[in-house]
């Protein structure tokens, strides 16, 4: 056992420098949406609801007009 302990502190002293390990990767910064694809589905669905409301809304008004 004291053999297999001291083959890996061997292994691990013979890895990389620790100067190579100390270098930074610089990346694109990963940016994430504000809204969520629900949240911009539920406001799609909001403004076609209000569109529809509003265009019954304005063929009532021309119902009216035209009775009166």
């Amino acid at each position: 056992m004291a053999e297999v302990k001291s083959m890996f502190r061997d292994i691990l002293s013979k890895q990389l420098p620790v100067e190579d390990i100390t270098t930074m990767v610089l990346r694109k910064p990963k940016l994430l949406p504000l809204k969520s694809l629900t949240l911009e589905k539920l406001k799609k669905m909001h403004q076609a609801v209000q569109e529809t409301t509003h265009q019954q809304e304005m063929v009532e008004k021309e119902q009216q007009q035209i009775t009166h």
